[in-house]
């Protein structure tokens, strides 16, 4: 049986309008990344294209489904990064989720009151990871509370053993300070959400430690989060801005 041109046209207009965005992502991620994982699909600001996250990766894609762009969007008027905006509310999102028991804390004790709250991505094996932890008194100090999530990095064999061990030790703190001095931390073993943190770091897009979020979701650049003075000014600059724009 033959369909004339224009009815053909038609009906395949109809099949289109009757995708969901996420059958328009899933359906053109596919034809490029077989497998790839689409974990989000929404409007984007961008006229045309759906926003999404497919494979730890913020991509857009048109609503036809026949163009993907990789890579940040800006703003050029309002001077901004669309990406990054959109990174910062699905990492809060996910952050929320995550409650104290997978957390290692170390926060301000009294008299000094916790001002800020930072999440950071951590790997026991990692040099600027300790060199950041050697700090943390300093970081207390100016009342920014610190919760560490486990990221064992692929490049260090092994990392991934020592987090479960410290997570399995009496006194967790004591035990995670000691092996970002360099102690070995043994090799207890017990329930815990080393894997699933770092699959979730993975998801977020992470791919390096110590990755560091501030309670917005926003990541913090490397050379401010590993100065605890220029951190401490940099939430509050972002305190304020916050303050006058609402």
């Amino acid at each position: 049986m033959r369909f004339p041109l224009f009815a053909l046209g038609l009906l395949l207009a109809t099949v289109a309008s009757a995708a969901t965005p996420e059958d328009t992502v899933r359906t053109a991620m596919g034809a490029l990344a077989p497998g790839i994982k689409v974990d989000a699909v929404q409007e984007s600001p961008i006229p045309g294209f759906y926003e999404a996250i497919a494979g730890g990766q913020f991509v857009y894609v048109s609503k036809d489904g026949r163009y993907v762009l990789n890579g940040s969007a800006f703003d050029v008027v309002a001077k901004s990064d669309l990406t990054e905006a959109s990174r910062a509310k699905a990492r809060k999102l996910t952050l929320d989720k995550i409650g104290p028991d997978k957390r290692i804390v170390f926060a301000p004790k009294a008299p000094v009151a916790t001002k800020y709250t930072v999440t950071v991505f951590t790997d026991v094996d990692c040099p600027f990871c300790r060199r950041f932890h050697e700090q943390i008194a300093q970081y207390t100090a100016k009342g920014i509370a610190v919760e560490y999530l486990f990221f064992p990095l692929s490049i260090h064999p092994g990392a991934d053993k020592k987090a479960e061990a410290v997570w399995c030790a009496k006194d967790r703190s004591a035990a995670f300070t000691a092996a970002m001095s360099g102690q070995d931390p043994g090799h207890a073993t017990c329930p815990n959400p080393v894997a699933e943190l770092t699959q979730l770091a993975q998801t977020l897009g992470i791919n390096g430690t110590p990755t560091m979020l501030a309670a917005d979701g926003k990541q913090i650049p490397g050379q401010i989060a590993m100065s605890p003075d220029q951190l401490a000014a940099e939430l509050e600059r972002r305190a304020q801005a916050k303050l006058a724009k609402n």
